[in-house]
């Protein structure tokens, strides 16, 4: 078989795997040599395959200790390898693009989450509690609970455009934890989502992403003109 092929069917088989074992973001996967065998390729084939994986932000490859589920393998829209350097234009379109989805999944989330889902909810706020002291930390978990209420919403293509808008303009949404600046009101602000989400009231859930998001634009875009001046 040609290899652009070979290489074609190995990564459609890796995610073949990978959804049928039922794994998820941060599962390990077989090392290269135990797919190698199990799919009768050479290692360096199956190596190559999980770079072509890793540059669609499908596995994440850490030095020293493998390959591990990066995103979930059943998202349409994967990012662009390629990025470019901080935009601050773009900053303002992420904010305005989220502030169009955001606020119609919380509403969803509020209606249609199971109480599990609910309980993980809750749990994905925790984790922004305690990480106020460390920004790293606490980027991860913030994105973490906006992307939880996009998955209970119960729409999955919104969903993976939620994800891949955060993923895509990762670099900006850091700038705007940094530009933002209020942390102890932001984390209000999510406590107050959340007990709206779990409280299963959709128009309020609804109103509170709105008015986060608008109120994170404004301060955002004034950052932005001043940085800019």
């Amino acid at each position: 078989m040609p290899r652009p092929r070979l290489l074609d069917e190995l990564t459609g088989r890796i995610l073949t795997q990978i959804r049928d074992e039922g794994l998820r973001p941060g599962d390990r996967l077989p090392s290269s040599r135990e797919l190698a065998s199990r799919f009768l390729v050479a290692v360096p084939t199956v190596r190559e395959a999980l770079r072509r994986l890793e540059a669609t932000g499908a596995v994440e490859l850490r030095h020293g200790s493998g390959v591990y589920v990066k995103a979930d393998v059943s998202r349409l829209i994967m990012v662009n390898p390629n990025r470019l350097a901080l935009d601050p234009g773009a900053i303002v379109d992420l904010l305005e693009a989220r502030e169009l989805i955001e606020p119609h999944l919380a509403a969803s989330a509020a209606r249609l989450a199971t109480d599990a889902q609910l309980a993980e909810l809750t749990v994905a706020f925790s984790r922004t509690t305690e990480a106020l002291a460390e920004d790293q930390r606490l980027h991860q978990a913030n994105m973490g609970f906006h992307r939880t209420i996009g998955r209970l919403a119960g729409n999955r293509a919104l969903a993976q455009v939620l994800e891949s808008l955060i993923d895509l303009h990762d670099q900006e949404q850091r700038h705007i934890l940094d530009l933002y600046g209020d942390r102890d009101h932001d984390h209000q602000v999510h406590g107050a989502i959340l007990a709206a989400v779990t409280g299963r009231r959709p128009e309020k859930a609804r109103r509170l992403m709105t008015d986060h998001l608008r109120d994170v634009r404004v301060v955002v875009s004034a950052a932005l003109k001043v940085e800019g001046a």
